[in-house]
């Protein structure tokens, strides 16, 4: 981990509770430099950020996948740069609902509800409420709402840790109650934001979205179609999560498509395809890893055609679909409307191969994978699917040469090294394992994915490396929200006869990272997964 156990997440989550509640529209906005920059700094809200997630892991709110995280933080990167603050920290994710919302938290986290996604048209869409989002965050909108509710904020924070609380231990479907909740207190109960934040928001989005090279239009059309639900006549039940968190009205929507038609006048002569050859990049820019020719980075402004093989979006849209849903039933509804023309498409194939592959049928996916792949031999996406189809057959050897031929080309590609990783592991040979782990460690120290920690910890357990395994299961189980279970780990671990000088003080280092946090949360008795009272754990 790039920071293991960090000592502020207590303070961040009581102080900028907060930023979870309801700012009214009345409410006058402070200007940018207000106190609230002063209670909590940008690291606090990082860390508030962080714990977050890490509790929505342990409550499986999100949808943990290394392909999707890998899309949707690229596509919110792709944003960012296009933004006024693309050097602040950002991190998305995907939020394990079917309500239709999105949700902005301190320190820069984007949540994204599989709802949301499934329903959009296409990436312009998914890119406009993502780019809406960092507007939010951009300019401060947060840390405004604080302001407006201060006088709130005991009670605000109360409320939080009774949330913590009650997803705590064998709560269950307590845990599920009060967390999912609306959107949940801990991650969806987000601001209420002003009318005047809000077509702010839209503003900074549009122009972040045409600057990324996506289609202007693409918000107020989103908007839109939520807008057509309110004529239905269902009465506020039926509104999309949304709309009750981000009002929409007809001259919202009016505004947003106004200022998308003066961007694309303004933008129409800029150039669509690369301004530079190889020659001349070459003999400019320095080299890059792996990469023979680097103009093919620059998007060269070619079409794919919707929902093909080639449609990323669509490919990860079907995925979303079926990782939060329930993959038997999805293969069910693939393999009866695959049946009409209209819905035969390479997308909603490849989600059916998904679904497939979840529910063990791997044969059955290899057939629907296969023309796919022979339409587009080079995705990494489809090749990906093939290889866990081969695994779910029987095929390992068809499978690990996939992986190995994709880890050659992508040798940084975390989704395929976890992946191959996963596949090497479950080989069953010490050498297969050895190769796991040494295919993992590289990434460790920059990943906050307790799946990988779990897959090095399986891998390295298997090779016979125990102490690396069981430091490996302790952080995958603080980073999956149960700070006491992973002390309690480092501890046993500590009391061996066999480590050695440098192995025993790397534990100790984390277990004096981690002791002032629960130390904090003992004192507040806040209730975490592994501590459901708050007070019991020493």
């Amino acid at each position: 981990m790039r920071q293991p156990f960090p000592r502020l997440l207590l303070l961040a989550a009581t102080t900028a509770a907060t930023f979870v509640a309801g700012a009214q529209d009345a409410v006058r906005l402070p200007d940018l430099g207000s106190s609230a920059n002063a209670l909590i700094s940008p690291r606090e809200a990082e860390d508030y950020g962080a714990e977050m997630l890490r509790q929505m892991h342990a409550l499986d709110l999100t949808v943990d996948d290394a392909l999707l995280d890998q899309y949707i933080n690229d596509l919110g990167y792709r944003l960012v740069a296009s933004s006024d603050r693309p050097k602040d920290h950002f991190q998305f994710f995907i939020v394990r609902d079917t309500q239709i919302n999105a949700f902005a938290a301190p320190g820069g986290y984007i949540g994204v509800n599989a709802g949301l996604i499934n329903i959009t048209q296409d990436e312009s869409e998914l890119a406009g409420v993502i780019a809406h989002e960092i507007g939010h965050i951009t300019q401060n909108h947060l840390y405004r709402a604080f302001e407006a509710s201060k006088k709130d904020a005991p009670l605000l924070a109360l409320v939080l840790l009774g949330a913590i609380a009650a997803g705590a231990g064998g709560a269950g479907d307590a845990a599920a109650g009060v967390l999912m909740g609306g959107q949940g207190l801990l991650l969806q109960r987000q601001i209420n934001f002003t009318r005047k934040d809000e077509i702010e928001a839209d503003r900074v989005g549009i122009q972040t979205l045409a600057n990324a090279g996506f289609n202007p239009d693409a918000m107020a059309d989103f908007f839109g179609r939520m807008q057509d639900t309110l004529r239905v006549g269902e009465g506020e039940n039926a509104l999309p999560a949304l709309l009750q968190t981000h009002p929409v009205t007809l001259d919202r929507i009016s505004d947003a498509r106004a200022r998308a038609r003066t961007l694309e006048a303004r933008l129409k002569d800029r150039p669509r395809l690369p301004t530079i050859d190889k020659a001349t990049w070459e003999k400019n820019t320095a080299p890059v890893l792996y990469v023979k020719d680097p103009t093919t980075l620059v998007n060269t402004g070619a079409a794919v055609a919707k929902d093909s093989a080639g449609d990323m979006y669509a490919l990860m849209r079907e995925r979303v679909r079926v990782l939060s849903g329930d993959a038997g039933k999805l293969a069910s509804y693939y393999a009866t409307n695959l049946k009409r023309k209209d819905f035969d498409t390479a997308a909603n194939r490849y989600g059916y191969a998904v679904a497939l592959i979840r529910t063990n049928h791997g044969s059955q996916a290899i057939e629907q994978l296969q023309p796919l792949l022979a339409s587009l031999p080079g995705s990494v996406v489809l090749r990906m699917a093939m290889a866990d189809a081969y695994l779910d057959a029987g095929r390992s050897g068809d499978a690990m040469a996939i992986y190995k031929a994709l880890h050659e080309n992508s040798p940084r590609n975390v989704a395929v090294a976890l992946g191959y990783a996963k596949a090497l592991a479950v080989q069953g040979s010490t050498g297969s394992a050895r190769q796991a782990a040494d295919l993992l460690r590289p990434m460790l120290d920059k990943s906050d994915d307790p799946e990988i920690f779990r897959t090095y910890a399986q891998a390295s357990e298997r090779a016979g490396d125990s102490i690396r395994a069981a430091e490996a299961y302790a952080n995958a189980s603080y980073l999956s929200g149960r700070p006491f279970d992973a002390m309690e780990q480092l501890r046993r671990l500590l009391k061996r006869d066999d480590l050695d000088f440098y192995q025993r003080s790397r534990i100790q280092s984390q277990i004096a990272d981690l002791t002032p946090l629960l130390l904090e949360l003992r004192k507040r008795r806040v209730a975490t997964d592994d501590n459901p009272d708050g007070r019991t754990q020493q």
